[in-house]
């Protein structure tokens, strides 16, 4: 069995309640960065977004790790994108009876993370590194 190093891995998260514009600024700036490098700048970045995007960066690894089985030591962050959600309207309630409309923004982010490690094919003794003749 052969593993494609092209095969890619992603985690989306729907509906978070944050501007789009502002989960933006802190993806890109981990856009093309390894795994580990990712988690220690979204662990030291004060923005609030990055509490979620760290989120699912863990949860795309975990995927990859389970199930391909690939290395998290391996990937890296090859896609990270911010789309716009819906957007929750409410009313709050003003003085004289009035009602005064808020709306809460909401974003989906998507993490693809791409394996980086040499391909491996494996047989009856285990994993090998493909040779390339």
């Amino acid at each position: 069995m052969k593993k494609n190093r092209d095969t890619e891995v992603y985690a989306l998260g729907q509906h978070i309640c944050m501007s789009a514009h502002k989960a933006r600024r802190v993806v890109d700036q981990i856009r093309g960065r390894s795994y580990e490098e990712t988690l220690m700048i979204l662990e030291l970045m004060p923005y609030r977004a990055c509490y979620p995007i760290f989120k699912l960066v863990y949860s795309a690894a975990a995927n990859a790790s389970h199930n391909m089985g690939f290395n998290e030591a391996d990937l890296v962050i090859s896609k990270a994108e911010v789309n716009e959600g819906i957007t929750v309207k409410k009313l709050k309630p003003r003085a004289r009876g009035r009602g005064y409309p808020i709306k809460r923004s909401t974003c989906h982010i998507t993490i693809v993370l791409k394996n980086t490690s040499p391909d491996l094919y494996y047989d009856d003794y285990g994993p090998r590194f493909l040779k390339i003749s």
